[in-house]
């Protein structure tokens, strides 16, 4: 229960960032033909699906990073209600 408080307080702070972490609009892009984005758990490819992005769609930013554990930069994001992380090299800037 605690964990799932601080998990909520987590996400709250993030989606309600000030300016100076202001969410940037991102577009899908460069996916493989007919692949969808995946938008996980955590950032690393095998993390749980959280759901699915299509090419060309509009996503929001929150920040970016690749002191990740494969060393690839991944960013948070959200798409309607998801929030989770997505692949940098999928995110064109708006």
């Amino acid at each position: 229960m605690l964990f799932r408080i601080a998990v909520a307080c987590a996400l709250a702070a993030i989606l309600t960032a000030s300016p100076a972490r202001a969410a940037e609009a991102f577009r899908v892009n460069g996916l493989p033909r007919g692949e969808t984005l995946s938008i996980r758990d955590t950032p690393e490819a095998g993390a749980a699906a959280l759901g699915q992005v299509p090419e060309g769609a509009r996503i929001r930013g929150f920040g970016c990073t690749s002191d990740t554990p494969s060393g690839l930069t991944w960013c948070r994001v959200k798409s309607g209600p998801i929030v989770g992380w997505a692949r940098r090299r999928y995110l064109a800037p708006e």
